[in-house]
């Protein structure tokens, strides 16, 4: 079994799925430790999680039981130095005493899973210990790529940045790449320009500041790195002797880059370019360039070299080296102390290029390379002199020097020690070449030209230098490179100057990457020492230290950056937060942006971005003051390092907050001219180079939102294909005043009504629903869009309700819902899913739902479709969601979803949270509306691929079906006619003449384009799994025990590609009020329960259905209504009145209306209830509810603040509501219809009949709204 763990693919198809992002959080966190500045691509943090298990996969490869077995296996796996740290690291994590911070890398995720890949259980501390380990190796990675990163001035790692800097980075190359025998380089830029090509002044400026930061990073390496050691000991080193006047070049160099960069920020924007000139002159003026003089003749004098060895020979210097190695924090110092005799050289090799004199003895090309140096003039002026030197090599194989190489360093002429050959050798950054001459051999006739013949050549990333003393007797002047294998290969110079330049340029090669970390390390270490001074709070309201009285972050939660999450706060520290110096937080920013309005107004927003960019300098203390007087500076370096890390960072960030606001929320510059106008002077007034660019982005955005503002919206869209044409019906082009229901094509009214309520729902904005505005007494100012929306669907609705129950003759108004439910169909298959919501809500509205004569001749499969869509809403919308998120977009999404969750919210999250009796703002709640408000944007981009047909749209733009009507008044009369059309207790129906002239026949849902074959629409639902039929997976045990209704077939007449895919859609409780006409709107409610449909059931047909034995004749009071609960019907108080008839099914289990074995007889008719008053709709009262979508049961008992069905009756108002979802029918058993009528046909009897139950909302049914208090 253990043999088979060796195996383990931590990327297989098996295993993958395990490891597969179970890093990436705890990475976002490790880079906020190392950078807390940068970011990071997912792909980028995927990368170094493929790296890391690689790197797991080869410490498992050991079968390690113990930590000392992981730490041999560390040590004979990565390259030295790295294996030391590691070591150190993962040493220091599993004491106990020293884990004051835990691991970000999930210990207690990965330590079950070892089990797995190694095949038996391992101590949790062993777990922990390679945890740290690849801890470290990722910090030490990403540290890399960010210091990458920072160099090229962007803010955010990608994995080619990681990619690039590993190739740099000779330790990291070693451990990931050790059994490749070359590795690509860099990648090539085509469009560099030539070092030849004369370059602007600017330009120049520009360079010339690169190098001198690059210098400047140099001198620190030298100061910080290496004269550190032997300052902290004067007793035995006179640095002075050593270093001479280094630290004198580092304060001039930092002072003449200052002056630069002053001057380049100063520059007046109408000037072409900055004048330095005067920099130079000033410090010439000041003699501050002649410690170089001194410095070239220190370093350069004869004996030197001598003193520096003398130096190191002392036997207090050789024991203080030892001590150092084993004492100190850095493991680096242990292996660059030995080596630090011959690293120094390279300083000297330095400062001879200054001498003109020095630089006559020696050839650019033995030049020994900077510890950081630069590239070649051009990258491909690098690749040209490699290829050259690979052309004039006889026998190369393999990849070119340039895939594997990036520079050139030098080449020279060495002794091969032992077999006494000379050979010519070139050293690049990546190999070192030895080739033999060929001159003075004879040619053959077709030989090569070269002038060398390849003998061998060293990876530098696989070997090591090793020093050889000359006093060794054969050795002189000679150096020796080991090989991973052990073997090694002696080379002698055939001077002392020679070999310092050889091990110069080999040693800095090496441990380039080591001494970059040491650096590194020691400035961090500064900055932690010299905290940066910041002004005063009684000067800078921003400038206030964190406290648990202004912020409060959220525990053991940060960003997928490593950013801290902020839970509540003030607004200033929220400001402070927005506009933070140290990182960018953009989606802080975008949340920040959608909510504020609930708090803070626009005015008071911009107010507080002058203030915060206004930013005072800190005063000088009186040490300071002191030192001013005698003439110094003392506030100089200070006052840069604020203006460079504060200052600057604050102020580009308050202009990004600018630009984010005028780019996504400019509807509040449109509402207040004023906030615009302020804010454009404030923009006019930002001054300096670095912002130049964010106030022309700034501007250009604002001239745009004005000029589409004047022009109207631009929709200038390109689909991939072209829209399908538009399909007609009876009603042709231009013929506005025959557009009815019946006249026009199902398929386009679905695809007009899916482009207005596209539009609808794209035009909807985040503000608009941040603090439920569309409640409050302003919506009409902050909610104008949704407001639209909403009145458009309750419109459509009713439509749909009156062009059912004004169609008085039967046959009529069965081909008229099968037409609503056709339209139903395409409302599918455009993801239209508020389309569906209004179709099943007309089907289940109070006057259309009681029309069981007309239900009973809808084809079954048509039925079916209506129950599909009514099954989407159970169970809290589940089978809904996870429809919408596997759909392509474009679609129309129910908005009532989303309003029930920022109501809840809302009203379920306090506005501020107090701390030490101080109200903090409750940002935490904010968040979670701006996800809400996020999943609604993500729907708003795709447009629909769909031809606007102007007549057909404006037709449904204006309509209007209450007309001139009350709302109260619209409700009866759609009630009164449905009582009409199909009276209570009817066994036969009424004749009534036709209302169409025109033919009844529909032309069905397939496009006149594509037939014969499936529908198709343009639009990308192709992608979805049409196969998919929710209807047939049971919620619950009711829906797949109740087998007495019998199932109808499932396909549609017109099959489309997703015809058992039907949505059902709830809608959102509201009263919109109109001051002039007095137009109201119902209210939309249902509830979410998934035992609603469960026990209701669309199906009427009964051709399949067993025959059931004979019933008696139903018998009803005259005036009870036909909704009347089943269960009072059922009750002992026969006498009490039934509860009010509502607008929707109920959500309770329906009951038969009549119990066979409550009765005595099956011949005998049940008693009748009392008489009651004649029926009276009811009206919704005259105002805006406060809540968005009122969950509520199909039918239930209506109640009104302001009138009732009944007037006389004590049963109390219920709250307004609009027609609802409803579950699906479900037939009761009922009697046959007499025969006594022959002018109409004879209907079969029904095998189940639907009726509604009437409890009181707040006795004997759920809430209105989850967790809402009964009222």
């Amino acid at each position: 079994m253990q043999a088979a763990q060796f195996q383990y693919d931590f990327f297989s198809e098996e295993n993958a799925p395990k490891w597969r992002g179970l890093l990436v959080p705890s990475l976002n966190k490790v880079l906020n430790q190392v950078h807390p500045k940068l970011s990071s691509q997912e792909e980028a943090l995927q990368y170094i999680e493929e790296l890391i298990l690689l790197l797991l996969s080869m410490l498992c490869q050991a079968q390690p039981r113990t930590v000392q077995d992981v730490a041999e296996r560390v040590q004979k796996s990565f390259p030295h130095p790295i294996d030391k740290w590691a070591i150190a690291d993962a040493q220091a994590a599993i004491e106990k005493r020293k884990r004051r911070n835990p691991l970000a890398l999930p210990v207690d995720k990965i330590h079950p899973l070892l089990k797995e890949v190694l095949g038996y259980k391992i101590d949790h501390q062993v777990s922990v210990y390679i945890v740290a380990v690849l801890e470290y190796i990722s910090a030490d990675i990403l540290k890399l790529a960010g210091n990458y990163v920072r160099n090229i001035r962007h803010y955010e790692i990608s994995q080619q940045d990681i990619s690039v800097a590993m190739c740099a980075d000779k330790v990291l190359m070693d451990m990931f790449h050790q059994d490749e025998e070359d590795i690509s380089g860099f990648p090539l830029m085509d469009e560099e320009p030539s070092a030849s090509e004369e370059q602007a002044y600017y330009d120049l400026v520009k360079a010339f500041m690169a190098e001198v930061r690059q210098y400047l990073r140099d001198l620190n390496l030298i100061i910080k790195v290496f004269r550190e050691p032997f300052v902290t000991n004067i007793m035995l080193f006179s640095h002075h002797n050593i270093f001479s006047r280094i630290v004198d070049i580092h304060e001039v160099t930092l002072k003449l880059l200052g002056l630069i960069e002053d001057t380049v920020e100063m520059t007046d924007e109408g000037s072409p370019h900055p004048l330095v000139g005067s920099c130079f002159e000033d410090l010439a003026e000041e003699l501050a360039f002649d410690p170089y003089e001194t410095y070239a003749q220190d370093i350069l004098r004869p004996g030197f070299h001598d003193h520096f060895l003398s130096q190191l020979s002392k036997p207090g210097a050789a024991f203080y080296l030892q001590q150092l190695e084993e004492k100190s924090e850095d493991d680096e110092d242990k292996e660059c102390l030995k080596q630090a005799i011959t690293a120094l050289l390279n300083l000297q090799s330095s400062m001879e290029r200054i001498c003109s004199k020095s630089l006559a003895k020696r050839r650019l090309s033995e030049s020994a390379c900077r510890f950081y140096s630069q590239q070649m003039k051009g990258k491909h002026l690098a690749i040209k002199k490699m290829n050259e030197i690979q052309r004039n090599i006889d026998g190369w194989e393999g990849k070119d020097i340039g895939q594997c190489c990036n520079e050139f360093i030098m080449e020279g002429t060495l002794t091969r020690v032992g077999a006494k050959h000379e050979r010519h050798i070139f050293l690049f950054d990546g190999l070192m070449i030895c080739c033999k001459s060929n001159h003075g051999q004879p040619r053959l006739p077709g030989a090569s030209a070269a002038e060398y013949r390849l003998k061998e050549k060293f990876f530098m990333r696989k070997v090591q230098i090793n020093d050889k003393d000359d006093k060794e007797g054969e050795y002189r002047h000679a150096f020796e490179i080991i090989l991973k294998d052990g073997n090694s290969v002696v080379f002698a110079a055939k001077s002392a100057e020679e070999k310092s330049g050889w091990m110069a340029a080999l040693i800095s090669l090496q441990y380039r990457s080591t001494l970059e970390r040491m650096l590194d390390t020691a400035m961090l270490q500064e900055d932690k020492e010299e905290q940066m001074r910041l002004p005063g709070a009684e000067t800078y309201r921003f400038a206030e230290p964190d406290s648990e009285e202004n912020v409060v972050f959220e525990e053991n939660v940060q960003s997928k950056s490593g950013i801290p999450v902020i839970k509540a706060g003030t607004v200033l520290k929220l400001i402070e937060r927005l506009t933070f110096h140290m990182y960018a937080d953009p989606n802080f920013v975008r949340t920040f942006l959608t909510t504020y309005r609930s708090f803070c107004k626009p005015q008071e927003l911009l107010d507080l971005l002058m203030e915060r960019f206004e930013i005072p300098e800190p005063k000088p203390t009186e040490a300071d003051q002191m030192a001013m007087e005698n003439g110094d500076q003392p506030l100089s370096a200070e006052l840069k390092r604020f203006r460079k890390e504060f200052v600057q960072p604050v102020q580009l960030r308050v202009l990004n907050v600018c630009r984010h606001w005028v780019e996504h929320h400019f509807y509040d510059f449109e509402r207040d001219a004023q906030l615009l106008r302020r804010l454009e002077e404030f923009i006019g007034m930002v001054r300096g180079k670095a912002m130049r660019k964010w106030v022309e982005s700034i501007t250009k955005i604002i001239q745009r939102k004005k000029q589409a503002q004047a022009n109207g919206p631009s929709h200038n869209i390109t689909f991939e294909s072209s829209p399908p044409p538009i399909e007609w019906h009876l009603s042709k082009p231009g013929q506005t005043d025959q557009f009815d229901l019946m006249t026009l094509h199902p398929i386009e009214i679905a695809r007009q009504l899916t482009l207005l309520e596209s539009d609808f729902y794209r035009a909807v904005q985040p503000s608009e629903l941040v603090g439920s505005v569309w409640t409050k007494e302003d919506k009409e100012l902050n909610s104008p869009n949704l407001l639209r929306m909403i009145r458009h669907t309750t419109n459509l609705t009713l439509w749909f309700e009156k062009c059912i129950v004004e169609t008085e003759n039967l046959e009529e108004r069965v081909a008229v819902v099968s037409r609503i439910i056709e339209i139903l169909q395409v409302f599918q298959e455009l993801n239209n899913f508020n389309g569906v919501l209004e179709v099943v809500s007309a089907m289940n509205s109070s006057p259309v739902y009681r029309l069981d004569h007309t239900f009973e001749q809808i084809p079954s499969r048509q039925r079916k479709i209506l129950e599909e869509a009514h099954e989407l809403s159970e169970d809290h919308y589940k089978k809904y969601l996870a429809k919408l998120r596997s759909i392509n977009p474009p679609c129309v999404p129910f908005f009532g979803i989303y309003l029930t969750n920022i109501l809840k919210t809302e009203e379920g999250n306090p506005d501020f949270l107090k701390r030490h009796g101080k109200e903090l703002i409750n940002f935490s709640k904010r968040r979670k509306v701006a996800e809400i408000t996020g999943e609604i944007q993500q729907y708003q981009n795709q447009p629909y691929c769909l031809r606007v047909e102007n007549d057909i749209r404006k037709f449904f733009e204006n309509l209007n079906p209450m007309e001139d009507m009350m709302e109260k008044e619209f409700a009866d009369y759609l009630f009164n006619k449905s009582l009409e059309i199909e009276p209570r207790n009817a066994r036969s129906l009424p004749r009534f003449h036709k209302k169409y002239s025109c033919p009844l026949k529909s032309p069905g849902v397939r496009p006149s384009s594509s037939r014969p074959g499936p529908m198709r629409h343009p639009t990308p639902l192709q992608n979805e799994p049409r196969k998919i039929s929710y209807s047939r997976i049971p919620d619950s045990e009711t829906e797949s025990s109740a087998a007495s209704a019998p199932n109808s077939p499932r396909t549609p007449l017109t099959p489309p590609p997703a015809s058992t895919s039907v949505f059902r859609c709830n809608y959102f409780s509201f009263s919109l009020s109109h001051t002039h006409t007095h137009t109201h709107t119902h209210t939309h409610t249902h509830t979410g329960s998934s035992s609603v449909s469960s026990m209701v059931s669309f199906h009427r047909s009964t051709d399949d259905a067993p025959i059931p034995p004979p019933v008696p004749p139903r018998r009803r009071p005259d005036s009870a209504p036909a909704e009347s609960s089943p269960s009072k019907m059922m009750s002992k108080h026969l006498d009490s009145p039934p509860a009010i008839p509502p607008r929707q099914p109920t959500g309770k289990a329906y009951s038969p209306r009549y119990s066979v074995t409550d009765r005595t007889s099956v011949s005998e008719p049940p008693d009748s209830p009392p008489t009651l008053p004649p029926r009276e709709p009811v009206r919704t009262p005259d105002v805006f509810s406060s809540s968005p979508l009122l969950l509520q049961p199909p039918p239930q008992g209506r109640r009104s603040e302001q009138s009732h069905f009944f007037p006389p009756s004590p049963f109390p108002s219920l709250p307004p509501q609009m027609p609802s979802p409803l579950g699906p029918r479900k037939h009761l058993p009922s009697p046959p219809l007499p025969t006594s009528q022959t002018t109409i046909p004879k209907l079969p009897p029904k095998t189940y009949k639907r009726e509604p139950a009437h409890p009181s909302v707040h006795r004997d049914g759920p809430p209105l709204l989850e967790n809402a208090n009964p009222s």
